[in-house]
C-alpha cells in the first residue's frame, strides 16, 4: 500500500475506525427525505461525528462547503429503482474524475452472487488498478445478493468480503449477519477493515445495537445511509453511532449520550 493511500485512509477514518455516511441514494431513489437539502444533512452528520460522507461526483460542489473538514468519498457506479434491475450497477465515474472533484477515496458497489457479478468484478479490478496508480483508497461495497443467495448468511458474506480483498480493495462494506457471533466469521474472512451497511431504518435502539454487535465481532465501523440521513435528527443518531464506534460505549450509554435514550 503506497503512502498516498495510507494518508487518504486517515482522512476518512479515526484511528482505524470508519463512520461513513453514504448519500448517493439520490441517483437510485430520487431526492428522498434527507437528500433534498443535502447540504444541511452533510453538516449535521459531520458535526455528529461522521468521519466521511459519500456521494456521486456531481454533488461534490454541494459537499465540500458543508463537511466540516471531514473526508469525502465518491461513488463510481449506480442503478435506479425505475430501471429493469436495480442490481445492475453501471459505472458513473472514474478514479481520476473523483480526484478532480476533491475525493479522498472512491467506492464501488458489487452484488456478489447476482447475474451481474462478473461485470462488477471486472469493474472493481479496473478501479483498484487505477486507484493504486493514483494513491487513492477503494471502498468495495460487496453485498451477498442474487437469486440463490441469502444476504445475511455469514458464509456468503465472508465470501463477498474476501472477494473484495482479492480484487485489491482497501476497505470493504457488507451486510450484517444479525449477531456478533456469526459476524465474527465475516470479519475473519479478510484482512481488510470490514464495515457494515445500515439498510432501511429501524428504531434508534435497533441501529445502535447492530453497530454494537458488529464492533464486538471485530468490525472496523459502519457505512450507514438511510438509518442516519433519513432520521429526524441526523446529528443525534450519528453521535450515538460514533459513541459506540469511537468511544466503545454500550448501546444504553450511546443513546443517552446522544439524547436518544427515551424512544416510543
Amino acid at each position: 500500500m503506497n503512502t498516498g493511500i495510507h494518508a487518504r485512509l486517515d482522512r476518512i477514518s479515526t484511528e482505524g475506525r470508519y463512520l461513513v455516511v453514504p448519500m448517493d441514494h439520490g441517483i437510485t431513489l430520487g431526492a428522498v427525505k434527507g437528500l433534498k437539502n443535502i447540504e444541511s444533512t452533510i453538516s449535521a452528520v459531520t458535526r455528529g461525528g461522521a468521519d466521511a460522507v459519500l456521494t456521486q461526483k456531481g454533488l461534490a460542489p454541494r459537499v465540500h462547503p458543508h463537511k466540516n473538514g471531514r473526508g469525502y468519498i465518491v461513488h463510481l457506479n449506480a442503478s435506479t429503482v425505475l430501471g429493469p434491475d436495480s442490481n445492475d450497477k453501471r459505472m458513473t465515474g472514474t478514479v481520476e474524475e473523483a480526484v478532480r472533484v476533491g475525493a479522498d477515496a472512491v467506492s464501488l458497489h458489487l452484488n456478489v452472487g447476482s447475474n451481474y457479478e462478473p461485470k462488477q468484478l471486472e469493474d472493481l479490478a479496473r478501479v483498484t488498478d487505477e486507484a493504486e496508480r493514483l494513491g487513492v483508497p477503494v471502498l468495495a461495497m460487496a453485498y451477498a445478493r442474487g437469486p440463490d443467495v441469502d444476504g445475511s448468511d455469514p458464509e456468503a458474506l465472508g465470501h463477498a468480503v474476501r472477494l473484495a480483498e482479492e480484487a485489491g480493495a482497501h476497505v470493504v462494506k457488507t451486510g450484517y449477519s444479525g449477531n456478533a457471533e456469526t459476524f465474527e466469521h465475516v470479519v475473519e474472512s479478510t484482512r481488510l477493515p470490514v464495515v457494515i451497511a445500515g439498510g432501511s431504518r429501524g428504531t434508534d435502539r435497533d441501529t445502535v445495537e447492530m453497530v454494537r454487535g458488529a464492533m464486538d465481532a471485530g468490525a472496523a465501523g459502519v457505512s450507514m445511509g438511510r438509518s442516519i440521513f433519513q432520521h429526524d435528527d441526523p446529528e443525534a443518531i450519528t453521535r450515538a453511532v460514533s459513541a459506540v464506534l469511537h468511544d466503545d460505549q454500550s448501546t444504553e450509554d450511546a443513546l443517552e449520550h446522544a439524547g436518544l435514550g427515551i424512544e416510543a
